[in-house]
């Protein structure tokens, strides 16, 4: 006799998501309440799930569609919303999102605004690699500036010393969800006519008022990012995406996402223009089927339906996950505002509201930031560095180090070199309890008051 005798598709369904919600409670759940114990490992971050996460992932995985079906769409047409613009486009992670984004302002359908190799890309060396891997390996010449501290976000004073007739973008993140100056990040690229990549992977909820109306950051620049790999903001797994205003950026977008082709129709779609058959495209024979006609070199950077699903549940829940870690990080810098003298504590910045990612700390100078970090991970509170650090200074560029056709700095990277050596950070995230928070702040204070 089988389990599904007397049901019909749709019961013997549901009968199965039904399981599945009670088995995530049961055995996911189990234990997330229970009180802090001392010695407990506290990650920096960590998925934050429910059922409804894992209901979703298996009402996909029964379609078996794979590819990006339905959940991709209702996902992107959320996140758009969410962002406040009409075209979001999901890709296979936040660092895929930055290569979409910045191989779209190579696109020839750009005419003399297209970035070409040698041209110049105004960003930090305080940040991610892949904030700035796409320019360096299209050819683009990086130039990168000083951050300021404690915000960690772009210098905006050194901006104009970096323009030079050769800068076509500017490419920032937000760090660590802090948005950096877009007031005067937006007027400077308005000025000089200018790209804007807003790599909002670490930022997505952070707000801005901007002349005066408060917008999410991501909105305000040509083109914003995000990653979904588990420790951000949500998570699909793995993921990302792109969002624009601009309909020609989403059109090169969508061909350099979908192998560079320059049909529109969704996977499973065909003739969605009517005119599959009767085009006439490069030197290709008149007629030649449209959904192998390829308009930029592309890639495959799609994602599978199962991560959209788990992405659709998340999208639900993503206000009080903003929320949380607005909690948490104001938590943590009044518990350790009397550390003062010691540490240089995290500061958000004018006109801004973020949506953290982390609590952000770079040590007096004389303090030994390796023996800090040993008590505080000997004491099971897991830490991270500002991501590169000073970037410049990393093993992959040993070979081209000095070369300023490959890249150069404008000025001096002074507190870019104070991150690299005394700054860290501690997590933030949904799942943190104020036990945990508790705990945090006081190893981070004893590791500081030892010295």
């Amino acid at each position: 006799m089988s389990f599904f005798d007397n049901m019909n598709e749709n019961e013997a369904r549901q009968k199965i998501l039904g399981l599945v919600s009670e088995y995530c409670d049961l055995y996911h759940n189990k234990g997330r309440d229970l009180p802090y114990r001392e010695g407990d490992r506290i990650p920096y971050a960590a998925r934050v799930y429910d059922h409804e996460e894992m209901v979703s992932l298996v009402d996909s995985a029964l379609e078996f569609w794979l590819t990006m079906g339905r959940y991709t769409a209702e996902f992107e047409a959320g996140l758009a919303r969410y962002i406040g613009l009409p075209f979001a486009n999901v890709v296979n992670s936040g660092s895929s999102a930055n290569l979409l984004a910045f191989m779209a302002l190579t696109a020839p359908q750009l005419g003399e605004r297209a970035v070409q190799r040698g041209d110049e890309i105004i960003t930090v060396a305080a940040g991610f690699p892949t904030t700035v891997t796409p320019a360096l390996n299209y050819g683009a010449v990086p130039v990168f500036v000083d951050v300021e501290i404690p915000s960690y976000n772009v210098d905006v004073s050194r901006l104009e010393a970096a323009l030079s007739e050769k800068t076509k973008a500017v490419m920032l993140a937000h760090t660590l969800g802090n948005p950096f100056d877009l007031q005067a990040v937006t007027a400077f690229c308005k000025e000089h006519g200018l790209w804007l990549v807003e790599d909002n992977c670490d930022a997505l909820g952070s707000r801005y008022e901007l002349d005066g109306k408060w917008i999410m950051t991501g909105s305000a620049g040509d083109i914003g990012t995000s990653s979904f790999y588990p420790p951000h903001h949500m998570t699909m797994g793995e993921g990302g995406a792109t969002y624009t205003a601009d309909p020609l950026l989403q059109k090169i977008m969508l061909s350099l996402r979908d192998w560079g082709r320059d049909c529109i129709c969704r996977s499973g779609q065909d003739n969605r223009c009517g005119h599959r058959y009767d085009g006439q495209y490069g030197e290709l024979p008149k007629g030649y089927d449209h959904k192998y006609v390829y308009s930029t070199f592309g890639y495959n950077l799609g994602i599978s339906d199962m991560q959209a699903a788990v992405g659709c549940a998340q999208l639900k829940k993503f206000p009080g996950f903003v929320e949380r870690r607005k909690e948490n990080w104001a938590f943590l810098r009044e518990a350790l505002a009397d550390t003062a003298d010691r540490i240089i504590l995290p500061e958000a910045q004018a006109h801004s509201d973020p949506s953290w990612f982390g609590f952000c700390m770079t040590l007096a100078e004389g303090l030994d930031r390796t023996k800090a970090l040993r008590y505080i991970e000997d004491h099971g509170v897991q830490t991270r560095l500002l991501f590169a650090g000073n970037l410049t200074k990393q093993p992959c560029f040993d070979k081209v180090r000095g070369d300023e056709t490959v890249y150069r700095i404008a000025g001096d990277l002074t507190n870019t070199d104070i991150i690299t050596e005394r700054t860290f950070w501690i997590g933030v995230y949904p799942g943190m309890t104020k036990d945990r928070l508790a705990y945090m702040a006081k190893t981070v204070r004893d590791a500081v008051m030892q010295q």
